[in-house]
Protein backbone atom coordinates (compact mmCIF):
# COMPACT_ATOMS: atom_id res chain seq x y z
CA UNK A 1 0.00 0.00 0.00
CA UNK A 2 2.66 2.57 0.80
CA UNK A 3 4.57 1.69 -2.29
CA UNK A 4 1.83 2.52 -4.51
CA UNK A 5 0.69 6.08 -2.77
CA UNK A 6 4.26 6.38 -2.99
CA UNK A 7 3.95 5.70 -7.03
CA UNK A 8 0.98 8.67 -7.06
CA UNK A 9 2.85 11.13 -4.72
CA UNK A 10 5.61 10.52 -7.78
CA UNK A 11 3.47 10.97 -10.85
CA UNK A 12 1.95 13.74 -9.00
CA UNK A 13 4.99 15.68 -8.26
CA UNK A 14 6.61 14.81 -11.81
CA UNK A 15 3.28 16.01 -13.68
CA UNK A 16 3.03 19.51 -11.00
CA UNK A 17 6.80 20.24 -11.56
CA UNK A 18 7.07 19.82 -15.42
CA UNK A 19 6.49 22.16 -18.35
CA UNK A 20 2.35 22.22 -18.55
CA UNK A 21 1.93 23.90 -22.29
CA UNK A 22 3.01 22.83 -25.13
CA UNK A 23 6.85 23.92 -25.95
CA UNK A 24 6.48 26.36 -29.27
CA UNK A 25 8.93 27.90 -31.84
CA UNK A 26 10.77 31.25 -29.57
CA UNK A 27 9.93 33.29 -32.54
CA UNK A 28 6.45 32.66 -31.74
CA UNK A 29 6.77 32.60 -27.49
CA UNK A 30 8.07 36.16 -28.23
CA UNK A 31 5.79 37.84 -30.61
CA UNK A 32 2.19 36.54 -29.43
CA UNK A 33 -0.22 36.08 -26.91
CA UNK A 34 -1.52 32.68 -25.19
CA UNK A 35 -4.67 33.34 -25.87
CA UNK A 36 -7.15 30.53 -23.69
CA UNK A 37 -10.21 29.03 -25.27
CA UNK A 38 -13.20 29.06 -24.13
CA UNK A 39 -15.14 26.04 -25.03
CA UNK A 40 -19.20 26.78 -24.82
CA UNK A 41 -21.60 23.81 -24.45
CA UNK A 42 -21.90 21.28 -27.33
CA UNK A 43 -26.26 20.96 -28.35
CA UNK A 44 -27.47 18.09 -30.14
CA UNK A 45 -26.16 18.55 -34.08
CA UNK A 46 -23.93 21.80 -33.12
CA UNK A 47 -19.92 21.27 -32.15
CA UNK A 48 -19.11 23.10 -29.66
CA UNK A 49 -18.95 27.07 -29.55
CA UNK A 50 -15.45 27.69 -29.35
CA UNK A 51 -14.26 31.22 -28.33
CA UNK A 52 -10.96 32.35 -28.14
CA UNK A 53 -9.87 36.74 -28.49
CA UNK A 54 -11.73 38.29 -31.22
CA UNK A 55 -12.76 35.07 -32.85
CA UNK A 56 -15.45 32.64 -32.55
CA UNK A 57 -17.89 29.84 -33.95
CA UNK A 58 -21.51 31.25 -34.64
CA UNK A 59 -23.01 28.65 -36.57
CA UNK A 60 -22.03 25.07 -36.82
CA UNK A 61 -23.35 21.34 -37.88
CA UNK A 62 -22.41 18.30 -36.37
CA UNK A 63 -23.35 15.01 -38.91
CA UNK A 64 -23.69 11.82 -38.19
CA UNK A 65 -21.02 9.08 -37.83
CA UNK A 66 -21.41 6.33 -39.85
CA UNK A 67 -19.52 2.72 -39.79
CA UNK A 68 -19.33 -0.13 -42.31
CA UNK A 69 -17.68 -3.64 -41.48
CA UNK A 70 -16.94 -7.09 -42.97
CA UNK A 71 -15.24 -9.94 -42.11
CA UNK A 72 -14.50 -13.38 -44.19
CA UNK A 73 -16.40 -16.58 -43.19
CA UNK A 74 -13.57 -17.86 -40.77
CA UNK A 75 -13.73 -14.60 -38.82
CA UNK A 76 -10.30 -14.74 -39.73
CA UNK A 77 -9.86 -11.16 -41.32
CA UNK A 78 -11.94 -8.03 -40.60
CA UNK A 79 -12.07 -4.87 -41.75
CA UNK A 80 -13.98 -1.41 -41.24
CA UNK A 81 -14.69 2.37 -42.12
CA UNK A 82 -16.09 5.08 -40.67
CA UNK A 83 -16.94 8.11 -41.52
CA UNK A 84 -17.94 11.47 -39.50
CA UNK A 85 -18.45 15.25 -40.89
CA UNK A 86 -18.95 18.77 -39.22
CA UNK A 87 -19.40 22.35 -40.51
CA UNK A 88 -18.83 25.48 -39.09
CA UNK A 89 -18.88 29.35 -39.59
CA UNK A 90 -15.40 31.15 -37.81
CA UNK A 91 -15.73 35.01 -37.17
CA UNK A 92 -13.35 37.72 -36.45
CA UNK A 93 -15.40 40.10 -34.40
CA UNK A 94 -15.11 42.54 -37.50
CA UNK A 95 -15.98 41.76 -41.38
CA UNK A 96 -14.34 38.60 -41.69
CA UNK A 97 -15.34 35.59 -41.85
CA UNK A 98 -14.39 31.51 -42.54
CA UNK A 99 -16.58 28.96 -43.77
CA UNK A 100 -15.53 25.55 -42.73
CA UNK A 101 -16.43 21.92 -44.16
CA UNK A 102 -14.51 18.87 -42.36
CA UNK A 103 -14.51 15.41 -43.27
CA UNK A 104 -12.74 12.04 -41.26
CA UNK A 105 -12.72 8.69 -43.20
CA UNK A 106 -10.86 5.84 -41.22
CA UNK A 107 -10.65 2.39 -41.73
CA UNK A 108 -9.24 -0.81 -40.14
CA UNK A 109 -7.66 -4.04 -41.25
CA UNK A 110 -7.17 -6.74 -39.46
CA UNK A 111 -6.30 -10.32 -39.36
CA UNK A 112 -7.25 -12.83 -36.68
CA UNK A 113 -6.13 -16.50 -35.26
CA UNK A 114 -8.54 -19.03 -36.29
CA UNK A 115 -10.10 -20.57 -33.66
CA UNK A 116 -9.94 -24.35 -33.84
CA UNK A 117 -11.84 -25.27 -30.97
CA UNK A 118 -12.73 -23.45 -27.05
CA UNK A 119 -9.53 -21.53 -26.36
CA UNK A 120 -7.01 -23.06 -29.12
CA UNK A 121 -6.55 -20.63 -31.61
CA UNK A 122 -4.18 -20.90 -35.08
CA UNK A 123 -2.11 -18.29 -35.63
CA UNK A 124 -1.82 -14.64 -34.23
CA UNK A 125 -3.82 -11.73 -34.38
CA UNK A 126 -2.14 -9.02 -36.62
CA UNK A 127 -3.56 -5.36 -36.86
CA UNK A 128 -2.72 -4.86 -40.91
CA UNK A 129 -3.91 -1.33 -41.18
CA UNK A 130 -5.24 1.38 -39.29
CA UNK A 131 -5.46 4.72 -41.42
CA UNK A 132 -7.11 7.79 -40.95
CA UNK A 133 -7.74 11.06 -43.34
CA UNK A 134 -8.49 13.97 -42.04
CA UNK A 135 -9.75 16.60 -44.79
CA UNK A 136 -11.17 20.34 -44.54
CA UNK A 137 -11.93 23.13 -46.52
CA UNK A 138 -11.58 26.92 -45.59
CA UNK A 139 -13.40 29.63 -47.38
CA UNK A 140 -12.47 33.53 -46.33
CA UNK A 141 -14.63 35.96 -46.31
CA UNK A 142 -17.67 34.46 -48.63
CA UNK A 143 -14.97 33.89 -51.46
CA UNK A 144 -15.47 30.95 -53.39
CA UNK A 145 -11.89 31.65 -55.24
CA UNK A 146 -10.48 32.01 -51.70
CA UNK A 147 -9.98 28.42 -51.00
CA UNK A 148 -7.67 26.74 -48.82
CA UNK A 149 -7.38 23.01 -47.83
CA UNK A 150 -6.28 20.84 -44.95
CA UNK A 151 -4.66 17.65 -44.87
CA UNK A 152 -3.81 14.71 -42.13
CA UNK A 153 -3.08 11.59 -42.72
CA UNK A 154 -1.95 8.62 -40.00
CA UNK A 155 -1.40 5.38 -40.50
CA UNK A 156 -0.06 2.62 -38.69
CA UNK A 157 -0.11 -1.39 -39.34
CA UNK A 158 1.99 -4.20 -40.75
CA UNK A 159 0.76 -2.83 -44.31
CA UNK A 160 1.73 0.93 -43.41
CA UNK A 161 3.82 1.94 -45.76
CA UNK A 162 3.54 6.08 -45.51
CA UNK A 163 5.18 7.99 -42.41
CA UNK A 164 1.61 10.56 -42.42
CA UNK A 165 1.84 14.21 -42.47
CA UNK A 166 -0.34 17.47 -42.63
CA UNK A 167 -0.29 20.44 -44.39
CA UNK A 168 -2.75 23.53 -45.14
CA UNK A 169 -2.48 25.10 -48.59
CA UNK A 170 -4.45 27.20 -51.41
CA UNK A 171 -2.12 25.31 -54.24
CA UNK A 172 0.54 28.67 -53.93
CA UNK A 173 1.24 28.39 -50.47
CA UNK A 174 2.02 25.55 -47.98
CA UNK A 175 1.88 25.61 -44.05
CA UNK A 176 2.95 22.24 -42.83
CA UNK A 177 1.05 21.09 -39.64
CA UNK A 178 3.90 19.52 -36.93
CA UNK A 179 3.05 17.75 -33.82
CA UNK A 180 4.05 19.66 -30.38
CA UNK A 181 4.17 18.30 -26.84
CA UNK A 182 5.38 20.02 -23.35
CA UNK A 183 8.16 17.22 -23.79
CA UNK A 184 11.17 19.28 -23.39
CA UNK A 185 14.04 16.60 -24.43
CA UNK A 186 14.14 12.91 -24.38
CA UNK A 187 14.77 12.71 -20.55
CA UNK A 188 11.27 14.43 -19.54
CA UNK A 189 8.98 12.03 -17.54
CA UNK A 190 5.48 13.16 -18.08
CA UNK A 191 2.54 10.91 -17.46
CA UNK A 192 -0.02 13.12 -19.07
CA UNK A 193 2.00 15.24 -21.74
CA UNK A 194 0.57 18.46 -23.07
CA UNK A 195 -0.46 18.06 -26.85
CA UNK A 196 -1.00 20.43 -29.77
CA UNK A 197 0.17 21.31 -32.97
CA UNK A 198 2.48 24.31 -34.61
CA UNK A 199 1.98 25.75 -38.03
CA UNK A 200 4.98 26.72 -39.86
CA UNK A 201 5.67 28.18 -43.54
CA UNK A 202 9.24 28.17 -44.41
CA UNK A 203 11.39 28.83 -41.78
CA UNK A 204 8.68 31.07 -39.38
CA UNK A 205 6.35 29.08 -37.00
CA UNK A 206 2.82 31.41 -37.67
CA UNK A 207 0.36 30.26 -34.86
CA UNK A 208 0.01 26.76 -32.73
CA UNK A 209 -2.91 25.34 -30.99
CA UNK A 210 -3.02 23.49 -27.67
CA UNK A 211 -6.14 20.79 -27.76
CA UNK A 212 -4.77 19.01 -24.38
CA UNK A 213 -3.23 20.36 -21.13
CA UNK A 214 -0.79 18.61 -19.45
CA UNK A 215 -1.97 16.69 -16.36
CA UNK A 216 -4.99 14.50 -16.14
CA UNK A 217 -7.60 17.42 -15.93
CA UNK A 218 -5.98 18.54 -19.69
CA UNK A 219 -9.14 18.99 -21.42
CA UNK A 220 -9.88 22.33 -19.97
CA UNK A 221 -6.87 23.81 -21.10
CA UNK A 222 -7.22 24.72 -24.59
CA UNK A 223 -4.86 27.80 -25.57
CA UNK A 224 -4.02 29.65 -29.07
CA UNK A 225 -1.29 31.53 -30.45
CA UNK A 226 -1.25 33.85 -33.53
CA UNK A 227 2.05 35.53 -34.66
CA UNK A 228 1.73 39.11 -34.13
CA UNK A 229 2.68 40.13 -37.59
CA UNK A 230 0.57 38.34 -39.50
CA UNK A 231 -2.27 39.77 -41.75
CA UNK A 232 -5.82 39.64 -40.70
CA UNK A 233 -6.74 37.19 -42.91
CA UNK A 234 -4.02 35.06 -42.47
CA UNK A 235 -4.65 35.09 -39.08
CA UNK A 236 -8.27 34.26 -39.75
CA UNK A 237 -7.31 31.39 -41.78
CA UNK A 238 -4.88 29.92 -39.05
CA UNK A 239 -8.07 30.38 -36.45
CA UNK A 240 -10.17 28.67 -38.55
CA UNK A 241 -8.00 25.81 -39.10
CA UNK A 242 -6.53 25.67 -35.89
CA UNK A 243 -10.67 25.25 -34.32
CA UNK A 244 -10.99 22.63 -37.09
CA UNK A 245 -7.73 20.98 -35.36
CA UNK A 246 -9.93 21.62 -32.14
CA UNK A 247 -13.07 20.06 -32.96
CA UNK A 248 -10.88 16.94 -34.75
CA UNK A 249 -9.28 16.19 -31.70
CA UNK A 250 -11.76 17.14 -29.03
CA UNK A 251 -14.09 14.43 -30.75
CA UNK A 252 -11.44 11.57 -30.64
CA UNK A 253 -10.61 12.42 -26.52
CA UNK A 254 -14.38 12.30 -25.63
CA UNK A 255 -14.59 8.74 -27.54
CA UNK A 256 -12.12 7.00 -26.05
Amino acid sequence: MKTILLYILVVIFLDVSAQKNIVIDPGLANNSEALKVKIGAQTFGKIAKYKFGEYAVTESKNGWTTTRGNSNFWGTKEESTTRSKFSFVLTNGKSGTAQVNAATDASIKLKKGLELFSGFYVGDDELQLAEQNFSASIFLNGDTANLWLLFMKKSVGTESDEPGGAVLTNGKRKIFIVSATSITNETSRQLFPARGYQFREEEQTLSAVQYLGAGALGMNKCIVWLHNSLDEETKLLLAAAMTVLLQKEMTVITDE
